[in-house]
């Protein structure tokens, strides 16, 4: 048996807590199917479920309360090859329930483990959104005036393809859980246990009582019938590429070579009104014209015209998984409210780092090699500054060269614009070898 749990993180769930018997569980239903670490992403949510990605040697994603299921939605469009196995209280359910009904209805190829042991209980105990009416419970009388949802009715309702209602404790726990990862589609798996830590302080629920409880409701266990169509990610494919007229797209050869080899990040840190988003989709074109893989992330306020404006780009012969930048290799400083907006990352910068600055712009400490550049003098507009910068990047070989920047000007503008961008460019270039 591989198993995949990581002995350096072991369970560490109150003594006696069904949570642990459901990680085992897991573990044995992923080992039976031959699943290793780079094919499984555990996506957890907040509470004590919350802590299933760190017990795990796989991809993992820890998340907003109730919001497990959007992440879990974004990896598997994202990566269909990936098992995708979502864990959730129900105290997750009861707060992200939009979400759960989201997925039902979609039919996504995850697998949902909600770890229901009716109540709040890494937080005091208070009633959720499976509470029985009768318990004794941290909220006072709460649940006495809501009736408590039943999970599988509910998902099923919303259109779930694949429901089972089990106890943490029967023997073939791992071969259901094991069954729901196996379908091809959202199943949903309502996981009655016990929480020692607070619950069973004031109420009785032991294994025999939730066998009892689950006798009398009416069996659920594998797809539900009416609810079978078509996995939601597979239609939106096939769907999407009915919508796309390829002679309509516009093609960009591969056709230059990059200056550097391996994972290449850019920040721009500019204000409004200086083309920040403009200039790092052109840094993307420029990318893609010495078939690299790009990614672009933009963040600018909702008042558009003033504050800051910055853009976050990766460039990569691989394909880009990760799209978060801690330490980028260039950085284009173009104004104080970009500058402002990441001051962490400041210390971070290597000395193999380098900074373009806009002349006056002031720059916290960092251990990169700074080049200020008076983009004023050579009669460049602010407008044109992040253009500008690129230019000088491409003079110093760095991530790009003129010759990808070029066919990235002409590729997105025509006319007079496509003129004044490459006029842009020989005034940066000009000026940088002034300095």
């Amino acid at each position: 048996m591989t198993s995949l749990l990581n002995t350096q993180r072991p369970p560490v769930f109150c003594p006696g807590c069904s949570h642990e018997r459901v990680v085992t569980s897991l573990d044995k239903a992923l080992d039976n199917r031959g699943l290793q670490g780079h094919q499984l992403v555990i996506v957890s949510d907040i509470g004590c479920s919350g802590l299933f990605d760190t017990f795990f040697n796989a991809h993992a994603f820890h998340g907003l309360h109730g919001r497990a299921l959007t992440y879990a939605t974004g990896l598997k469009m994202a990566r269909p090859d990936l098992k995708v196995v979502v864990t959730m209280g129900d105290g997750g359910l009861g707060i992200g329930g939009a979400h759960v009904l989201a997925t039902c209805r979609r039919n996504i190829d995850l697998t949902l483990l909600v770890l229901n042991n009716f109540n709040y209980g890494m937080t005091g105990g208070q009633c959720s959104a499976t509470t029985p009416s009768e318990a004794q419970v941290g909220s006072g009388f709460l649940n006495r005036l809501e009736k408590p949802v039943d999970i599988c009715t509910l998902a099923g309702a919303a259109g779930a393809p694949y429901l089972a209602r089990l106890s943490a404790y029967q023997k073939d726990l791992s071969e259901q859980i094991g069954a729901a990862v196996d379908y091809a589609g959202f199943s949903v798996v309502d996981i009655w246990g016990v929480c020692p830590g607070r619950y069973t302080k004031h109420n009785q629920l032991t294994p025999k009582r939730i066998d009892e409880r689950l006798a009398d409701l009416p069996a659920v266990n594998g797809p539900v019938s009416e609810n079978q169509r078509s996995e939601y990610s597979h239609a939106y494919a096939e769907l999407a590429a009915r919508q796309i007229d390829s002679d309509a797209l516009t093609h960009i050869p591969a056709q230059f070579q990059a200056p550097q080899s391996g994972r290449r990040e850019v920040v721009i840190l500019g204000g409004a009104g200086q083309r920040i988003v403009t200039a790092g989709e052109l840094l993307c074109l420029a990318g893609i014209s010495a078939g690299l893989h790009v990614t672009q992330k933009n963040d600018y306020p909702i008042t558009v015209l003033r504050g800051h404006s910055v853009s976050e780009l990766v460039l990569d012969a691989r394909e880009i998984g990760f799209t978060g930048i801690d330490r980028p290799d260039v950085v284009l400083a173009l104004s104080p409210e970009g500058v402002a907006r990441r001051p962490a990352m400041w210390p971070r910068l290597s000395s193999d780092a380098m900074v373009i600055a806009a002349k006056g712009v002031s720059l916290p400490h960092c251990n990169a090699h700074v080049e200020v550049l008076d983009f004023k003098a050579g009669k460049i507009k602010s407008a044109d500054w992040a253009l500008a910068a690129l230019a000088v990047m491409a003079a110093r070989g760095r991530v790009l060269t003129q010759e990808m920047l070029a066919a990235a000007v002409r590729h997105r503008f025509s006319g007079k614009v496509r003129d004044l961008a490459l006029a842009t460019i020989a005034r940066a270039t000009a000026l940088t070898a002034e300095g």
